[in-house]
């Protein structure tokens, strides 16, 4: 039997885009998780100067690249990490894409990828993808319920995805304990942390505040530093599973291009960009949350991310996202595209510029 790939996710969503469409002053896309406000412009004089550009890359990212990095997460979590516990990525959906398969050919006797139960559709697909088990865990109050795994489930893993903040409820999971249950089980944890400078529950985690050995953290610019556009992002952890698939990933020919390693170490190497943007995000947010009011709806702030996640008596998903279509021009994804348990919910992305979100708002009020 051939694979036949299903369809995009976000590419169900034209039918809203119609009705959305309608307003006088049109839709406003809060559909997709991607930035619109300016990059730092240090990153951008870095990109014009395109240094590197003649040469060929460094696959795993030049000393520069893997040092900015690392200086950040020891300034953003206290984790000190030597160069070659750092490896940069094409972006970090190519690496989740990719990861489980490159785990197989170090582990062929395992075959199971373990995932949130609502969550980055690409954790399930990148298992799919390589031909292996996708087993999603269950989640109770948005974290991720690990007694639940079948000792089957647990023996046939090669790895574990945890995102926190998630994508799309927000929720910050407990770190410190998916890295302890990995370890006590032999299986690889994965922490897709690209939310994490987006914490308004307390300050910014990561899972190796609580060690390296058996753990990965993996994180993008993009979010962080409005670069979605320049693909690049790095993992760091635990120094076997590092270096393993550094050499993978060298022979696979993954290389950023040297002009977007200069301007992505400039990014790294700045914080206020990222303190301005946070101020914006949790605006936009509060903004939000409160002009769903008007149609009786509990949008609640979220622990961390840039996403509203929420729900309508009486309605699922696909509902309650026609319903903001129709009243304000929203256009919003049904939870239903992260995860099966999702489907009574709704993720809003506060991804558009400020006027157009309060347009968003003004338009809920007046609904």
């Amino acid at each position: 039997m051939t694979f036949t790939p299903p369809p995009y996710p976000y590419e169900r969503l034209d039918g809203l885009r119609k009705i959305a469409s309608e307003h006088e002053g049109g839709p406003i896309d809060c559909s997709i998780g991607t930035p619109v406000d300016a990059p730092p412009d240090e990153a951008l004089a870095e990109l014009a100067r395109a240094s590197g550009a003649r040469g060929y890359p460094a696959s795993a990212g030049s000393e520069e690249y893997r040092l900015a990095a690392g200086q950040w997460m020891d300034r953003r979590f206290g984790v000190t990490l030597a160069p070659d516990q750092i490896a940069g990525c094409v972006g970090t959906k190519e690496f989740v894409g990719t990861l489980s398969g490159y785990l197989h050919l170090r582990a062929p006797e395992r075959d199971t990828v373990l995932y949130p139960a609502v969550s980055y559709p690409t954790y399930a697909m990148g298992a799919t993808l390589a031909g292996l088990r996708a087993v999603p865990v269950t989640l109770i109050d948005g974290r991720l319920d690990l007694a639940s795994i079948s000792p089957d489930d647990v023996a046939r893993a090669l790895v574990l995805w945890s995102n926190s903040p998630s994508n799309p409820t927000g929720v910050l999971d407990d770190l410190e304990g998916i890295a302890e249950w990995g370890r006590d089980h032999g299986v690889l944890v994965a922490s897709d942390e690209c939310y994490a400078e987006f914490t308004w529950a307390g300050r910014p985690r990561s899972i190796l505040e609580h060690g390296l050995e058996g753990v990965l953290a993996v994180h993008s610019i993009s979010k962080r530093s409005n670069l979605a556009g320049l693909r690049a992002g790095f993992y760091a952890g635990d120094p076997a599973t590092v270096a393993f698939l550094r050499s993978v990933r060298q022979h696979a020919g993954f290389m950023i291009a040297g002009p977007v390693q200069a301007a992505v170490a400039a990014a790294y190497r700045d914080d206020e960009h990222v303190n301005r943007q946070r101020s914006i995000y949790r605006a936009r947010l509060e903004l939000l949350s409160n002009a769903l009011k008007a149609l009786d709806i509990d949008a609640a702030m979220p622990d961390g991310s840039f996403y509203l996640w929420f729900s309508k008596e009486g309605m699922d998903g696909w509902q309650l996202a026609t319903l903001l279509a129709e009243t304000s021009g929203l256009i919003v994804s049904p939870g239903e595209l992260y995860g099966a348990p999702g489907a009574n919910f709704v993720r809003l992305a506060v991804v558009q510029p400020d006027e157009r979100m309060a347009l968003a708002a003004s338009r809920l009020r007046e609904s």
